[in-house]
């Protein structure tokens, strides 16, 4: 006996199995290859029930995909191939389904196994990214964090120099005007200081003197009041003031 297909009509064809087990993608998908290759590369294996009836034994997706088939071009989708089971063949092609069904069964299963080790690994390689991740910008605000409170610090210590200057500066004598320092300093500062700039005594006890009588009101002022004191011995006092030698 050879094993060959046969055409039958796709709407002579019933499956014990539901239609909405598989999905409409898939069926769609199945259902346009089969009309553009004009037949199914797996014949769906049948059970005659009647003269002009067959039950499907093995393919229903194949089935429902010819049936689907058949609803977008009832011309090219009205015949599917498929083996008959007949009672001369029937021993024979139901070994061959229960055997065909045992292996799908185990490459699915071992499909599945396979995936769920490929992805255990993705697994642990998404959670290691995520640990990471979650390091990274821990350290990213510890690195902010961080910086925030040197760039507080380093204003803080800018603001302890300034502080230190201005006091260092409230400590340092300010200069004193020519004019002032001759209507202010003590009488011994004033002559030490004259003295140094070589100015006569008796010119520096003219000085004192007509201080007692009066603030000088400016250089010329100084120059009228002194008698002996000349443009030249001012200027020489007045220089020597702003130079801060006096």
């Amino acid at each position: 006996m050879k094993l060959a297909t046969s055409l039958v009509a796709v709407k002579k064809i019933t499956s014990s199995k539901l239609r909405s087990i598989f999905a409409d993608d898939e069926l769609e998908q199945a259902a346009r290859l089969i009309l553009d290759s004009e037949g199914v590369i797996n014949p769906i294996v049948v059970r005659r029930t009647s003269l002009q009836s067959y039950e499907v034994v093995d393919g229903d997706f194949e089935y429902f995909a010819a049936v689907r088939a058949r609803e977008i071009d009832p011309r090219k989708g009205e015949m599917i191939g498929v083996f008959i089971i007949e009672s001369e063949n029937e021993e024979t092609l139901t070994k061959q389904v229960k055997l065909f069904r045992k292996s799908k069964a185990l490459i699915a299963k071992n499909i599945s196994v396979s995936s769920d080790g490929i992805e255990s690994p993705l697994i642990n390689t998404e959670s290691r990214f995520i640990n990471t991740e979650s390091r990274m910008t821990n350290l990213e605000s510890r690195f902010e964090n961080r910086t925030i409170e040197l760039q507080t610090e380093f204003r803080l210590e800018i603001k302890n120099i300034n502080d230190r200057l201005k006091e260092i500066e409230n400590r340092i004598p300010k200069p004193m005007e020519p004019l002032e320092a001759l209507n202010t300093l003590s009488l011994s500062e004033l002559t030490s200081k004259l003295r140094r700039v070589g100015i006569n005594i008796k010119i520096i006890e003219k000085i004192i003197s007509e201080r007692n009588n009066g603030k000088f009101k400016s250089f010329s002022n100084v120059v009228d009041r002194i008698k002996g004191l000349g443009d030249k011995t001012m200027l020489k006092i007045i220089d020597s003031f702003a130079e801060g030698s006096v």
